[in-house]
């Protein structure tokens, strides 16, 4: 089960941003390729991923007004709530926010 959070495909830039469930753990990979990525950070390309357990969920999908074992709930609502592109920032600003152990990374 999987929900694109963003996608945007134009000649200079394709941005691909989805939510997913690995087992109980929720996973949020983004991927930007193109020239403007290759222009604004010297690579065509830039991935980002966070990884946040149990835990962390449980948190989340009480913020998200969710029960934390309805997954595919927790996948609508962070599809409605964060679609734009910058949904990956602000959902690192949330659980920061809401101090939700999470592991992330970014690679360019």
């Amino acid at each position: 089960m999987e929900a694109t959070l963003f996608h945007e495909e134009r000649e200079d830039i394709k941005i691909d941003i989805v939510a997913r469930f690995e087992g109980d753990v929720l996973v949020i990979d983004g991927f930007d390729i193109g020239k403007t990525v290759k222009d604004y950070w010297g690579s065509s390309d830039y991935e980002y991923n966070m990884r946040i357990h149990p835990t962390g969920v449980a948190i989340l999908a009480g913020h998200l007004g969710v029960a934390p074992e309805e997954k595919e709930r927790i996948l609508s609502a962070l599809a409605s709530q964060y679609n734009t592109n910058s949904c990956f920032s602000e959902l690192e600003k949330l659980v920061d926010r809401l101090k939700i152990p999470h592991e992330s990374f970014k690679w360019r």
